[in-house]
Protein backbone atom coordinates (compact mmCIF):
# COMPACT_ATOMS: atom_id res chain seq x y z
CA UNK A 1 0.00 0.00 0.00
CA UNK A 2 2.63 2.07 0.52
CA UNK A 3 3.63 2.19 -2.89
CA UNK A 4 0.07 3.16 -4.17
CA UNK A 5 -0.71 6.72 -5.32
CA UNK A 6 -4.20 8.50 -4.22
CA UNK A 7 -5.75 11.32 -5.78
CA UNK A 8 -8.47 13.87 -4.90
CA UNK A 9 -10.99 13.87 -7.19
CA UNK A 10 -9.72 17.77 -8.87
CA UNK A 11 -6.25 15.98 -9.13
CA UNK A 12 -8.10 12.88 -11.23
CA UNK A 13 -10.00 14.74 -13.49
CA UNK A 14 -7.45 17.22 -14.43
CA UNK A 15 -4.75 14.32 -15.02
CA UNK A 16 -7.93 12.96 -17.59
CA UNK A 17 -8.15 16.22 -19.11
CA UNK A 18 -11.39 16.74 -16.96
CA UNK A 19 -13.98 14.51 -18.96
CA UNK A 20 -14.88 10.66 -17.92
CA UNK A 21 -14.20 8.65 -20.83
CA UNK A 22 -10.16 9.58 -19.43
CA UNK A 23 -10.87 7.85 -16.45
CA UNK A 24 -10.02 4.42 -17.73
CA UNK A 25 -6.08 5.70 -18.68
CA UNK A 26 -5.40 7.17 -15.87
CA UNK A 27 -3.62 4.32 -14.28
CA UNK A 28 -2.08 3.65 -17.59
CA UNK A 29 -0.98 7.41 -18.01
CA UNK A 30 0.89 6.90 -14.36
CA UNK A 31 2.17 3.96 -15.02
CA UNK A 32 3.88 5.51 -18.31
CA UNK A 33 5.60 8.76 -15.94
CA UNK A 34 7.46 5.93 -14.39
CA UNK A 35 7.67 8.00 -11.12
CA UNK A 36 8.78 6.25 -8.14
CA UNK A 37 5.45 7.49 -5.18
CA UNK A 38 7.09 10.23 -2.66
CA UNK A 39 10.30 10.69 -4.60
CA UNK A 40 10.48 14.87 -5.46
CA UNK A 41 10.81 15.19 -9.14
CA UNK A 42 12.78 17.97 -10.79
CA UNK A 43 10.68 20.13 -12.88
CA UNK A 44 13.29 22.02 -14.43
CA UNK A 45 15.45 18.57 -15.75
CA UNK A 46 15.80 18.68 -19.13
CA UNK A 47 13.30 18.05 -22.02
CA UNK A 48 13.47 16.47 -24.91
CA UNK A 49 11.58 18.76 -27.59
CA UNK A 50 9.08 17.45 -30.05
CA UNK A 51 11.58 17.87 -32.98
CA UNK A 52 14.58 19.24 -33.45
CA UNK A 53 15.39 22.78 -32.42
CA UNK A 54 16.79 25.79 -33.85
CA UNK A 55 17.21 27.32 -30.54
CA UNK A 56 17.61 26.45 -27.37
CA UNK A 57 17.30 30.40 -25.84
CA UNK A 58 14.92 33.37 -26.61
CA UNK A 59 16.09 36.84 -25.23
CA UNK A 60 13.03 39.13 -25.31
CA UNK A 61 13.43 42.68 -25.76
CA UNK A 62 10.22 44.40 -24.30
CA UNK A 63 9.94 48.00 -25.23
CA UNK A 64 7.28 48.75 -22.78
CA UNK A 65 4.75 51.38 -23.29
CA UNK A 66 4.45 50.72 -27.51
CA UNK A 67 7.15 51.83 -30.12
CA UNK A 68 5.88 53.68 -33.14
CA UNK A 69 6.09 52.19 -36.08
CA UNK A 70 5.74 54.49 -38.56
CA UNK A 71 8.98 56.73 -37.13
CA UNK A 72 11.39 53.77 -36.39
CA UNK A 73 10.59 50.27 -38.80
CA UNK A 74 7.99 51.38 -41.52
CA UNK A 75 8.20 54.50 -43.43
CA UNK A 76 5.40 56.34 -44.44
CA UNK A 77 5.91 59.31 -46.83
CA UNK A 78 2.63 59.74 -47.26
CA UNK A 79 2.55 61.31 -43.59
CA UNK A 80 4.35 64.04 -44.63
CA UNK A 81 2.67 64.71 -48.37
CA UNK A 82 -0.60 65.01 -45.92
CA UNK A 83 0.83 66.65 -43.05
CA UNK A 84 -2.23 67.46 -40.90
CA UNK A 85 -5.21 66.27 -42.79
CA UNK A 86 -7.55 64.12 -40.88
CA UNK A 87 -6.93 60.18 -41.83
CA UNK A 88 -9.77 58.78 -44.06
CA UNK A 89 -9.72 55.55 -45.06
CA UNK A 90 -12.33 52.84 -47.01
CA UNK A 91 -14.84 55.44 -45.53
CA UNK A 92 -13.89 55.28 -42.33
CA UNK A 93 -12.41 58.81 -40.24
CA UNK A 94 -10.10 57.32 -37.97
CA UNK A 95 -9.99 59.20 -34.17
CA UNK A 96 -7.69 58.95 -31.05
CA UNK A 97 -8.69 59.77 -27.50
CA UNK A 98 -7.08 62.97 -25.83
CA UNK A 99 -7.33 65.85 -28.11
CA UNK A 100 -6.78 64.28 -31.62
CA UNK A 101 -4.88 66.07 -34.51
CA UNK A 102 -4.59 65.57 -37.97
CA UNK A 103 -1.57 62.76 -39.76
CA UNK A 104 1.82 63.89 -37.95
CA UNK A 105 5.12 62.90 -39.91
CA UNK A 106 7.99 61.60 -38.37
CA UNK A 107 10.85 63.68 -37.37
CA UNK A 108 13.23 61.01 -38.19
CA UNK A 109 14.53 60.65 -41.18
CA UNK A 110 14.61 56.63 -42.90
CA UNK A 111 17.67 55.18 -44.81
CA UNK A 112 18.45 51.65 -46.24
CA UNK A 113 20.43 49.43 -44.43
CA UNK A 114 22.57 46.05 -45.60
CA UNK A 115 21.98 43.61 -48.50
CA UNK A 116 18.61 43.37 -47.81
CA UNK A 117 17.42 47.19 -47.84
CA UNK A 118 15.54 47.50 -45.23
CA UNK A 119 14.38 51.21 -43.84
CA UNK A 120 15.43 52.07 -40.91
CA UNK A 121 14.91 55.45 -38.95
CA UNK A 122 17.87 57.78 -37.62
CA UNK A 123 16.65 56.14 -34.51
CA UNK A 124 18.33 52.85 -34.54
CA UNK A 125 21.51 53.17 -36.59
CA UNK A 126 23.31 50.72 -35.00
CA UNK A 127 20.79 48.12 -35.00
CA UNK A 128 20.40 49.00 -38.78
CA UNK A 129 23.42 48.04 -39.16
CA UNK A 130 22.49 44.68 -38.31
CA UNK A 131 19.47 44.43 -40.92
CA UNK A 132 20.85 41.62 -42.87
CA UNK A 133 20.57 39.26 -39.26
CA UNK A 134 16.92 40.86 -38.60
CA UNK A 135 13.54 39.41 -39.85
CA UNK A 136 11.18 42.65 -39.61
CA UNK A 137 7.66 42.16 -39.61
CA UNK A 138 5.50 45.10 -40.59
CA UNK A 139 1.90 43.70 -40.21
CA UNK A 140 1.72 42.40 -36.82
CA UNK A 141 -1.78 43.26 -34.72
CA UNK A 142 -2.92 42.64 -30.97
CA UNK A 143 -6.65 42.36 -29.64
CA UNK A 144 -6.56 45.66 -27.05
CA UNK A 145 -5.73 49.59 -27.26
CA UNK A 146 -4.84 49.33 -23.20
CA UNK A 147 -1.19 48.64 -21.76
CA UNK A 148 -2.29 45.88 -19.49
CA UNK A 149 -4.18 43.21 -21.72
CA UNK A 150 -2.18 44.17 -24.16
CA UNK A 151 0.68 42.97 -22.16
CA UNK A 152 -0.84 40.05 -21.09
CA UNK A 153 -1.30 39.07 -24.50
CA UNK A 154 1.69 39.25 -25.52
CA UNK A 155 3.31 37.87 -22.79
CA UNK A 156 0.22 35.38 -22.08
CA UNK A 157 -2.06 35.32 -25.27
CA UNK A 158 -4.74 36.08 -23.49
CA UNK A 159 -5.69 39.88 -22.51
CA UNK A 160 -6.53 38.43 -18.75
CA UNK A 161 -4.76 38.06 -15.62
CA UNK A 162 -3.71 34.52 -14.44
CA UNK A 163 -2.10 32.65 -17.66
CA UNK A 164 1.20 30.99 -17.82
CA UNK A 165 3.41 33.49 -19.14
CA UNK A 166 5.66 32.22 -22.77
CA UNK A 167 8.98 31.50 -20.83
CA UNK A 168 7.09 29.70 -18.22
CA UNK A 169 5.52 27.75 -21.10
CA UNK A 170 9.12 27.55 -23.05
CA UNK A 171 10.34 26.34 -19.44
CA UNK A 172 7.67 24.01 -18.96
CA UNK A 173 8.09 22.27 -22.38
CA UNK A 174 12.16 21.93 -22.32
CA UNK A 175 13.35 22.40 -18.79
CA UNK A 176 16.80 23.79 -18.80
CA UNK A 177 20.29 23.04 -19.15
CA UNK A 178 21.56 24.74 -16.26
CA UNK A 179 20.63 23.25 -12.83
CA UNK A 180 22.07 26.05 -10.72
CA UNK A 181 20.01 29.47 -12.15
CA UNK A 182 17.09 29.97 -13.24
CA UNK A 183 15.35 29.17 -16.12
CA UNK A 184 13.76 31.99 -16.80
CA UNK A 185 15.05 35.36 -15.74
CA UNK A 186 13.42 38.63 -16.09
CA UNK A 187 15.50 42.23 -16.10
CA UNK A 188 12.95 45.45 -15.12
CA UNK A 189 13.78 49.26 -16.05
CA UNK A 190 15.33 51.27 -13.91
CA UNK A 191 12.08 53.37 -13.47
CA UNK A 192 9.57 50.99 -12.59
CA UNK A 193 8.00 47.86 -13.77
CA UNK A 194 5.44 47.48 -16.86
CA UNK A 195 1.94 47.83 -16.07
CA UNK A 196 -0.10 44.92 -14.56
CA UNK A 197 3.97 44.15 -12.69
CA UNK A 198 4.93 40.52 -11.97
CA UNK A 199 1.40 38.33 -13.76
CA UNK A 200 3.58 39.46 -16.85
CA UNK A 201 6.26 36.84 -16.14
CA UNK A 202 4.00 34.50 -14.12
CA UNK A 203 3.67 31.02 -13.87
CA UNK A 204 -0.34 31.15 -13.67
CA UNK A 205 -1.75 28.18 -13.57
CA UNK A 206 1.91 26.25 -13.64
CA UNK A 207 3.81 25.05 -10.75
CA UNK A 208 6.03 27.82 -9.07
CA UNK A 209 8.70 26.52 -10.35
CA UNK A 210 8.11 27.55 -13.97
CA UNK A 211 7.91 31.07 -13.01
CA UNK A 212 10.25 34.11 -13.97
CA UNK A 213 12.94 34.99 -11.37
CA UNK A 214 13.38 39.06 -11.37
CA UNK A 215 17.46 40.10 -11.65
CA UNK A 216 18.75 43.28 -10.30
CA UNK A 217 21.25 45.08 -12.50
CA UNK A 218 23.55 45.97 -10.10
CA UNK A 219 24.62 44.04 -6.38
CA UNK A 220 23.61 40.53 -5.98
CA UNK A 221 21.72 39.57 -9.04
CA UNK A 222 18.71 38.34 -6.35
CA UNK A 223 17.56 40.03 -3.06
CA UNK A 224 18.55 38.05 -0.10
CA UNK A 225 20.71 35.50 -1.94
CA UNK A 226 23.65 35.31 0.35
CA UNK A 227 23.02 33.34 3.70
CA UNK A 228 23.58 35.67 7.09
CA UNK A 229 27.02 36.09 8.19
CA UNK A 230 26.56 33.51 10.74
CA UNK A 231 25.37 30.75 8.79
CA UNK A 232 28.30 29.03 7.73
CA UNK A 233 28.35 26.78 4.69
CA UNK A 234 28.15 23.28 6.75
CA UNK A 235 25.65 24.45 8.84
CA UNK A 236 23.46 25.47 5.86
CA UNK A 237 24.09 22.46 4.34
CA UNK A 238 23.31 20.85 7.59
CA UNK A 239 19.91 22.82 7.87
CA UNK A 240 18.98 21.89 4.08
CA UNK A 241 18.91 18.41 4.26
CA UNK A 242 17.33 18.48 7.42
CA UNK A 243 14.06 20.60 5.44
CA UNK A 244 14.63 18.35 2.71
CA UNK A 245 14.26 14.92 4.49
CA UNK A 246 10.99 16.73 6.34
CA UNK A 247 9.86 17.31 2.72
CA UNK A 248 10.02 13.98 1.36
CA UNK A 249 8.46 12.83 4.57
CA UNK A 250 5.53 14.66 3.54
CA UNK A 251 6.11 14.47 -0.26
CA UNK A 252 5.62 10.65 0.00
CA UNK A 253 1.99 11.25 1.69
CA UNK A 254 1.46 13.90 -1.25
CA UNK A 255 2.70 12.51 -4.17
CA UNK A 256 0.56 14.25 -6.34
CA UNK A 257 1.39 17.65 -5.21
CA UNK A 258 3.61 19.20 -7.60
CA UNK A 259 3.84 22.71 -5.97
CA UNK A 260 5.46 21.14 -3.09
CA UNK A 261 7.74 18.82 -5.37
CA UNK A 262 8.50 22.43 -6.83
CA UNK A 263 9.39 23.72 -3.72
CA UNK A 264 12.11 21.45 -2.42
CA UNK A 265 13.40 21.40 -6.29
CA UNK A 266 13.37 25.77 -5.01
CA UNK A 267 15.28 25.71 -2.04
CA UNK A 268 18.14 23.19 -3.74
CA UNK A 269 18.38 25.73 -6.53
CA UNK A 270 18.19 28.70 -4.15
CA UNK A 271 21.36 27.09 -2.31
CA UNK A 272 23.61 26.45 -5.73
CA UNK A 273 22.41 30.13 -6.70
CA UNK A 274 24.39 31.76 -3.60
CA UNK A 275 27.48 30.86 -6.45
CA UNK A 276 26.43 30.43 -9.60
CA UNK A 277 24.31 32.95 -9.78
CA UNK A 278 26.77 36.19 -8.73
CA UNK A 279 29.59 34.32 -11.02
CA UNK A 280 26.90 34.53 -14.17
CA UNK A 281 26.58 38.76 -13.86
CA UNK A 282 29.94 38.94 -12.98
CA UNK A 283 30.23 41.68 -15.51
CA UNK A 284 34.25 42.75 -14.58
CA UNK A 285 35.47 39.28 -16.07
CA UNK A 286 34.90 40.82 -19.93
CA UNK A 287 37.30 42.57 -21.65
CA UNK A 288 37.13 46.25 -21.47
CA UNK A 289 36.16 46.06 -25.88
CA UNK A 290 33.30 43.77 -25.06
CA UNK A 291 32.37 46.14 -22.14
CA UNK A 292 32.34 49.18 -24.90
CA UNK A 293 30.34 46.85 -27.33
CA UNK A 294 27.23 46.92 -25.18
CA UNK A 295 27.89 50.51 -23.80
CA UNK A 296 28.85 50.50 -20.71
CA UNK A 297 31.13 53.21 -21.34
CA UNK A 298 28.30 55.57 -21.82
CA UNK A 299 26.42 56.79 -19.15
CA UNK A 300 22.74 56.73 -21.53
CA UNK A 301 22.93 52.98 -22.51
CA UNK A 302 25.53 51.71 -19.21
CA UNK A 303 21.92 50.57 -17.47
CA UNK A 304 20.92 48.98 -20.59
CA UNK A 305 23.75 47.53 -21.79
CA UNK A 306 24.86 45.88 -18.09
CA UNK A 307 21.13 43.65 -18.37
CA UNK A 308 21.97 42.73 -22.59
CA UNK A 309 25.45 41.68 -21.62
CA UNK A 310 24.02 39.58 -18.69
CA UNK A 311 21.11 37.92 -21.04
CA UNK A 312 24.49 37.12 -22.94
CA UNK A 313 26.00 35.58 -20.18
CA UNK A 314 22.74 33.08 -18.79
CA UNK A 315 21.75 31.95 -22.36
CA UNK A 316 25.18 30.67 -23.22
CA UNK A 317 25.05 29.89 -19.34
CA UNK A 318 22.33 27.61 -20.55
CA UNK A 319 19.29 29.79 -19.44
CA UNK A 320 16.18 29.28 -21.13
CA UNK A 321 14.44 32.62 -21.53
CA UNK A 322 15.53 35.80 -20.33
CA UNK A 323 13.06 39.01 -20.69
CA UNK A 324 14.68 42.60 -20.41
CA UNK A 325 11.94 45.11 -19.56
CA UNK A 326 13.35 49.12 -21.74
CA UNK A 327 10.82 51.53 -19.67
CA UNK A 328 9.09 51.75 -17.01
CA UNK A 329 6.33 53.50 -14.71
CA UNK A 330 4.10 55.65 -17.06
CA UNK A 331 4.33 58.47 -19.75
CA UNK A 332 8.00 59.81 -20.56
CA UNK A 333 9.28 57.01 -18.65
CA UNK A 334 8.22 54.15 -20.96
CA UNK A 335 8.34 54.59 -24.80
CA UNK A 336 4.36 55.50 -24.08
CA UNK A 337 4.78 58.81 -26.40
CA UNK A 338 1.31 60.45 -25.75
CA UNK A 339 3.05 63.68 -25.59
CA UNK A 340 6.55 64.61 -26.59
CA UNK A 341 7.16 62.16 -29.20
CA UNK A 342 10.49 63.18 -29.89
CA UNK A 343 12.05 63.47 -26.53
CA UNK A 344 10.30 60.59 -25.54
CA UNK A 345 11.10 57.71 -28.32
CA UNK A 346 14.95 59.79 -28.46
CA UNK A 347 15.76 59.19 -25.22
CA UNK A 348 14.70 55.47 -24.80
CA UNK A 349 16.37 54.66 -28.57
CA UNK A 350 19.58 56.37 -27.34
CA UNK A 351 19.21 54.02 -24.34
CA UNK A 352 18.65 50.97 -26.02
CA UNK A 353 20.27 50.81 -29.96
CA UNK A 354 24.06 50.71 -29.32
CA UNK A 355 23.50 47.69 -26.58
CA UNK A 356 20.88 46.07 -28.69
CA UNK A 357 23.48 45.70 -31.57
CA UNK A 358 26.41 45.25 -29.14
CA UNK A 359 24.04 41.72 -27.74
CA UNK A 360 23.79 40.78 -31.29
CA UNK A 361 27.46 41.25 -32.70
CA UNK A 362 28.25 39.22 -29.55
CA UNK A 363 26.16 36.54 -29.78
CA UNK A 364 27.06 35.70 -33.43
CA UNK A 365 30.87 36.22 -32.13
CA UNK A 366 30.31 33.70 -29.96
CA UNK A 367 28.68 31.54 -32.14
CA UNK A 368 25.49 32.05 -29.68
CA UNK A 369 23.36 33.77 -32.42
CA UNK A 370 22.12 30.49 -34.50
CA UNK A 371 20.83 29.14 -31.10
CA UNK A 372 19.41 32.29 -29.08
CA UNK A 373 16.33 33.83 -30.89
CA UNK A 374 16.36 37.22 -30.08
CA UNK A 375 12.60 39.31 -30.18
CA UNK A 376 12.41 43.24 -29.94
CA UNK A 377 8.66 44.47 -29.75
CA UNK A 378 6.41 46.23 -27.40
CA UNK A 379 2.67 45.40 -26.50
CA UNK A 380 1.20 47.82 -29.26
CA UNK A 381 2.27 50.39 -32.02
CA UNK A 382 1.24 54.00 -31.95
CA UNK A 383 -1.41 56.46 -34.38
CA UNK A 384 0.30 57.83 -37.58
CA UNK A 385 -1.92 61.05 -36.43
CA UNK A 386 -1.32 63.44 -33.48
CA UNK A 387 -2.30 63.57 -30.14
CA UNK A 388 -1.51 66.62 -27.64
CA UNK A 389 0.30 68.46 -30.93
CA UNK A 390 3.44 66.27 -30.60
CA UNK A 391 2.26 62.66 -29.51
CA UNK A 392 0.85 59.29 -31.02
CA UNK A 393 -1.16 57.63 -28.71
CA UNK A 394 -2.13 53.63 -29.02
CA UNK A 395 -1.94 51.37 -31.89
CA UNK A 396 -3.09 47.82 -31.60
CA UNK A 397 -4.26 47.65 -35.32
CA UNK A 398 -0.61 47.62 -37.06
CA UNK A 399 2.96 47.96 -35.85
CA UNK A 400 5.97 46.16 -36.13
CA UNK A 401 8.29 43.85 -34.32
CA UNK A 402 11.66 42.05 -35.34
CA UNK A 403 13.78 38.63 -34.72
CA UNK A 404 16.98 37.39 -35.12
CA UNK A 405 19.12 34.35 -34.59
CA UNK A 406 17.59 30.89 -33.97
CA UNK A 407 16.85 29.64 -36.98
CA UNK A 408 15.21 33.10 -38.32
CA UNK A 409 15.91 33.92 -41.72
CA UNK A 410 17.80 37.46 -41.62
CA UNK A 411 17.14 40.47 -43.90
CA UNK A 412 13.75 39.86 -44.43
CA UNK A 413 10.70 42.01 -44.46
CA UNK A 414 7.31 40.64 -43.67
CA UNK A 415 3.62 42.27 -44.65
CA UNK A 416 2.92 45.72 -44.59
CA UNK A 417 0.59 48.47 -43.40
CA UNK A 418 -1.97 50.87 -45.25
CA UNK A 419 -0.49 54.25 -46.64
CA UNK A 420 -0.79 55.90 -43.37
CA UNK A 421 0.69 52.92 -41.27
CA UNK A 422 -2.20 52.81 -39.08
CA UNK A 423 -3.73 48.97 -39.92
CA UNK A 424 -1.90 45.92 -41.02
CA UNK A 425 -3.22 45.58 -44.74
CA UNK A 426 -0.93 42.65 -46.03
CA UNK A 427 0.11 39.35 -44.54
CA UNK A 428 -1.38 40.05 -41.33
CA UNK A 429 0.41 38.59 -38.06
CA UNK A 430 -1.44 37.81 -34.87
CA UNK A 431 0.32 37.63 -31.54
CA UNK A 432 -0.64 33.69 -31.45
CA UNK A 433 1.33 33.71 -34.96
CA UNK A 434 4.21 35.08 -33.42
CA UNK A 435 4.04 32.74 -30.09
CA UNK A 436 3.43 29.70 -32.24
CA UNK A 437 6.94 30.64 -34.25
CA UNK A 438 8.72 30.61 -31.13
CA UNK A 439 7.85 28.08 -29.68
CA UNK A 440 8.51 26.21 -33.28
CA UNK A 441 11.61 27.00 -33.41
CA UNK A 442 12.86 25.88 -29.75
CA UNK A 443 11.11 22.30 -30.86
CA UNK A 444 7.86 22.45 -29.96
CA UNK A 445 4.24 22.14 -31.70
CA UNK A 446 2.41 25.02 -30.52
CA UNK A 447 -0.69 22.97 -30.24
CA UNK A 448 0.56 19.97 -28.36
CA UNK A 449 2.36 22.16 -25.89
CA UNK A 450 -0.47 21.80 -23.30
CA UNK A 451 -1.03 21.89 -19.45
CA UNK A 452 -4.48 21.12 -17.94
CA UNK A 453 -6.44 23.13 -15.76
CA UNK A 454 -9.97 23.52 -14.93
CA UNK A 455 -10.89 20.55 -17.31
CA UNK A 456 -9.20 22.39 -20.01
CA UNK A 457 -6.26 21.68 -21.85
CA UNK A 458 -4.64 25.10 -21.80
CA UNK A 459 -1.82 26.47 -24.54
CA UNK A 460 0.36 29.19 -25.48
CA UNK A 461 -1.60 29.88 -28.32
CA UNK A 462 -5.04 28.85 -27.29
CA UNK A 463 -6.89 27.55 -30.40
CA UNK A 464 -5.35 29.37 -33.29
CA UNK A 465 -1.97 30.05 -34.51
CA UNK A 466 0.01 29.56 -37.53
CA UNK A 467 3.74 29.77 -38.18
CA UNK A 468 5.33 32.34 -39.78
CA UNK A 469 6.98 30.48 -42.59
CA UNK A 470 8.45 33.57 -44.60
CA UNK A 471 10.87 33.84 -41.76
CA UNK A 472 11.69 30.79 -40.90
Amino acid sequence: MTNKRFWSRRELLARCGGGVAGLALADLGLAATGDAAGAAVNPLAPKAPHFAAKAKAVISIFCYGGVSQVDTFDPKPELARRAGETMVGKGEVVVSQGLPGGLLPSPWKFKKYGQCGMDVSDLFPHVGGMADDIALIRSMYCTSNDHAPALFQMNTGFILTGYPSMGSWITYGLGSENQNLPSFVVFQDWRGGPIGGAPNWSNGFMPAAYQGTPFRTNGDPIVDLRPPAEMSGDRQRKWLDLLNKLNEEHLAKNPEDSEFSARIAAHELAYRMQTHAVKAVALEQESAAIQKLYGLDEPETEYFGRQCLMARRLVERGVRFVQIYSGGGNFTESWDAHFDLELNHGMHAKETDKPLAGLLKDLKANGLLDSTLVIWHGEFGRMPISQRMNGRDHNPYGFSLWLAGGGIKGGNIVGATDEYGYKAVENRKSVNDLHATILHQMGLHHDKLTYPHNGRNFRLTDVSGSLIKEII
